[in-house]
């Protein structure tokens, strides 16, 4: 019988500043009133459309969201740039990613009592990263000096529980002793805040968590990992176009079409079935049923989402305890969102309490995870 691979540490880390829906409706409301005025003859005539207001209301009642956390905050309600204003920085000083993901790691390491010689493997893995090459992972783990050796890895919303699927392998090949993976999701650059149907969705934060054998395991918290499963569904309904290739196209590689976006209602119709098929699925492979678990940490992408797919499960509607929810603090943060679900309510579970950590975003992707406390 093989050695069980356990999560034995995980951490946190988010940027001070919080945006809540009330600033950020202010900002774009400005916007586009001044819009809607500088455009009043086109608009009347029907050559553009007016750009709608919104409220946060509105923003609470689509997703459950309430505010988000942000790396930067200037510039995002000036009117006339409405993006974050974040600082360049030299190539000699540490990338503003790969701050996200020390800061994140660290905290995870000293959950897990581990130093950076217990580790030999970090796997940065997000939604975005900062720039092609070198590999953030690899600026990480000289930061932390960690030998062996990283790498990046984009998955969109399911990069987290793809890397732990990753790391799961190697650990029980026997490819490494000790695997970091963290997810640090600077998404604010990437969001469009004169889009009235997505501005609100993202925040940014870093998660890590630390995978290892049982017997290498010290930490109070131990969660055995019983069973990994992922499935890609190609789909073009969440994009994000952004790359190098602009340069070559002469487009606009920041604008509109470039950035997030996505057809919402298609992307609900079409991914609760499939999370909650893919779920009932990877259960029934470890030799279990929804009724067997305790928690479900599921990606944090739509309250209306997450509720759903859990009530076609249980064919009921989930308490808050049995499917916590976080966007109303984190909002959207891709790949994070699962893992911030995870850290936050799982040291109240007894030894032998079965719980899933379920992502799912734009691919399709949906990964998974089948875990049980120690």
């Amino acid at each position: 019988m093989s050695e069980a691979i356990v999560i034995s540490g995980a951490g946190i880390w988010n940027p001070p500043n919080v945006l809540t829906n009330e600033e950020l409706v202010d900002g774009y409301n400005r916007y586009a009133e001044h819009f809607n005025s500088e455009n009043a003859d086109a608009i009347a005539v029907g050559e553009i459309n007016a750009v709608p207001l919104s409220s946060a209301e509105f923003i609470e009642k689509a997703s459950g969201i309430k505010q988000r956390y942000i790396y930067v905050k200037d510039g995002v309600s000036d009117i006339a740039r409405m993006k974050p204003k974040i600082e360049n920085r030299s190539e000699s000083e540490l990338s503003h990613q790969a701050e996200f993901a020390v800061n994140a790691a660290k905290i995870a390491l000293d959950d897990a009592g581990k130093t950076a010689a217990d580790i030999d493997v970090v796997i940065v893995s997000c939604a975005y990263t900062e720039r092609a090459y070198p590999a953030i992972a690899i600026e990480v783990q000289a930061e932390l000096g960690i030998e062996g050796f990283g790498f990046d890895m984009l998955v969109a919303c399911s990069a987290a529980t793809f890397a732990l699927q990753r790391a799961y392998e190697m650990v029980n090949t026997g490819t490494a002793k000790g695997v970091l993976v963290i997810n640090p999701e600077l998404t604010s650059p990437q969001v469009n805040y004169r889009d009235r149907d997505s501005h609100f969705i993202f925040g940014d934060v870093a998660t890590a968590i630390i995978i290892e054998k049982e017997s290498t395991a010290t930490s109070e918290h131990v969660y055995e990992i019983l069973g990994t499963k992922a499935v890609t569904s190609y789909s073009s309904n969440i994009r994000s176009n952004f790359g190098y290739v602009s340069h070559a196209k002469d487009d606009d590689p920041f604008g509109p079409e470039n950035l997030f976006h996505q057809a919402g209602r298609a992307v609900f119709k079409e991914v609760c079935p499939m999370a909650a098929k893919h779920i009932q699925t990877h259960l029934e492979e470890c030799g279990y049923t929804p009724n067997d678990l305790t928690r479900w940490w599921l990606h944090q992408a739509n309250i209306n989402m997450n509720l759903l797919i859990s009530k076609r499960l249980l064919g009921r509607d989930a308490t808050a305890e049995e499917a916590p929810i976080v966007l109303d603090e984190y909002a959207n943060t891709a790949s994070a969102g699962s893992i911030i679900a995870f850290i936050k309510y799982n040291k109240d579970l007894v030894a032998g309490a079965l719980g899933v950590i379920c992502s799912f975003g734009a691919g399709y992707s949906i990964g998974s995870l089948v875990i049980r406390k120690r």
